[in-house]
């Protein structure tokens, strides 16, 4: 049966108390204020509580809000002499799990006990549920069937219900997010949000503003107060992507934050207190970097309290075929199209190459395949970029080749005349993907804005 702690400051009641739970099969523990009770917390593993409202000291209420602020989630019943409608809406809004008058009555102490413990048991059934439904979710959208990738997916379904920093490394492209997205799916601050800062691709002027807001004022532009990324992640999970890349004086604020869990918001003097798990990525050698000194070396501890190295593509390649298959079906359904296999030959050339760019590589490699290729099989043929590659020389575009291969979807060039080829390359990527520019910008190995530049004049030019 369960482990019940009662509060209460006077005899008789605790006494009463006492007997009806030990009469129900309950273990009994009884404290006379609050300070008792945390000290019988600290001892013993405690399913219920039962307080009393009115006490010495703090009351009832106030219990309930420390065991709320403590992060221990365990249901809490009031007991009161003083009942009136007020007392019990205030203690139902504060998160008690029942209200019981005096006259303590057996009956009804009976009846609010095994409701208590009984919601709490569905609670924790449900939480179990939820996790393991979040583990299933993790491994689906993680392909990997290879032993490193399972003691990783292992390490972080461990980490994940803590609230340790943990930091993931890995070299780009090795799906460093997806690991990050993982650990707060698998947390109890998974309904809360998840923010994601890259330290990187911020300004360097404006990552302090993005870490920790700014108040109207602060500096040209600040036109109203902005809450930054650890107020946003309050009570869950902030991601830190490429911390490596992080200013030395912005690394000793964010050292503070870790360990007190509060700052100041760029121009402003009031602290802010939050509750964030902060998850870091990088994709240099870390410690590498801190025996330079490049990065501090109390940060470097702080943030790598659960160390997780992600392997490279080229180190599993038992995970290739997996990832593959998954990459050309998602590719297809986007296109509306059928992918039903991909031949051994094709298998076998993705898994003596080396990827550089690890799986972000191979999920661009096997979606221009899907686009290219106008049958259901994806064939060694289609992922020619990749056998080129292996053999020392690349094409630009699968499609520029000469016209004596007798290919149907060959694209003849009859100019020398640089700008005219690179506008039949342009339109043949818009024609291969139905209009879709950024899918064209991929396979032509440019971004979408220099794709749209390319367009734009062309158009001029078409003008004139």
């Amino acid at each position: 049966m369960a482990t019940i702690l009662y509060v209460d400051d006077e005899p008789a009641i605790g006494l009463i108390l006492q007997d009806t739970l030990e009469r129900m099969g309950h273990t009994a523990i009884g404290a006379a204020n609050v300070p008792e009770a945390l000290g019988a917390l600290a001892r013993s593993d405690i399913d219920l509580i039962i307080s009393d409202f009115r006490m010495p000291g703090l009351s009832g209420l106030e219990f309930l809000e420390l065991l709320r602020e403590d992060g221990r989630d365990i249901p809490l019943i009031i007991l009161t002499g003083y009942a009136t409608v007020e007392h019990a809406v205030t203690a139902i809004k504060a998160g008690a799990a029942d209200y019981i008058t005096k006259p303590l009555q057996p009956e009804q102490l009976e009846h609010a006990v095994a409701s208590a413990l009984e919601l709490s048991r569905l609670k924790r059934e449900n939480e179990a549920l939820r996790r393991e439904v979040m583990e299933i979710r993790a491994e689906r959208s993680i392909v990997a069937k290879s032993a490193s990738m399972r003691n990783v997916l292992q390490t972080v379904s461990t980490a994940a219900p803590t609230r340790a920093t943990v930091l993931l490394q890995g070299e780009s492209g090795t799906g460093k997010e997806l690991f990050a997205r993982a650990i707060h799916d698998q947390s109890d601050r998974r309904e809360r949000a998840f923010v994601k800062l890259n330290c990187a691709a911020i300004p360097e002027g404006l990552v302090e503003s993005a870490l920790f807001g700014h108040e109207k004022g602060a500096f040209t532009g600040a036109i109203k107060r902005v809450e930054g990324a650890f107020e946003r992640a309050n009570r869950g999970t902030l991601l830190l992507d490429e911390i490596t890349e992080m200013r030395p004086d912005l690394q000793s604020k964010l050292l503070r934050v870790l360990q007190e869990q509060e700052f100041e918001r760029v121009g402003g003097s009031d602290t802010i207190t939050v509750d964030v798990r902060v998850v870091a990525t990088t994709n240099r050698d870390i410690a590498f970097a801190v025996e330079r000194g490049e990065f501090r070396r109390d940060l470097y501890y702080r943030i790598s309290v659960i160390p997780v190295q992600i392997p490279a593509l080229r180190d599993r390649p038992e995970d290739i075929p997996l990832l593959a298959h998954t990459f050309a079906q998602r590719s297809a359904a986007e296109l509306s199209r059928e992918i039903t296999a991909i031949e051994p030959d094709a298998i076998a050339l993705l898994q003596r190459y080396d990827w550089p760019g690890n799986v972000r590589e191979l999920q661009h490699a096997v979606e221009r395949a899907v686009i290219l290729t106008s049958g259901p099989v994806l064939s060694a043929a289609s992922f020619d970029l990749i056998r080129a590659a292996l053999t020392g020389y690349r094409t630009p575009l699968a499609g520029l080749t000469a016209n004596a291969t007798g290919d149907p979807d060959a694209l003849v060039l009859k100019t020398l005349n640089i700008d005219e080829a690179e506008a039949a390359l342009v339109a043949r990527a818009l024609q291969t993907t139905g209009g879709n520019r950024t899918k064209a910008a991929q396979l032509l190995g440019v971004s979408d804005r220099t794709l749209r530049n390319k367009l734009s004049r062309q158009r001029a030019e078409d003008r004139r």
